[in-house]
């Protein structure tokens, strides 16, 4: 039975095609269209507040 259960999931998995990205992913980076992102925008309330400090 539970042969059946990971044969049937494998059949909707997705190969990983860039493996040299995983690392990335896995320490939090964030893509955005396929693209990384590697300074997100920062909100103008955010800057606001950072001034403010």
């Amino acid at each position: 039975m539970a042969f059946k259960l990971i044969e049937s999931a494998q059949a909707r998995w997705r190969a990983v095609n860039a493996p040299h990205l995983v690392a990335l992913v896995r320490a939090g980076a964030t893509f955005l269209g396929g693209k990384l992102v590697e300074r997100p925008e920062e909100t103008p309330a955010t800057e606001e507040t950072t001034a403010a400090a």
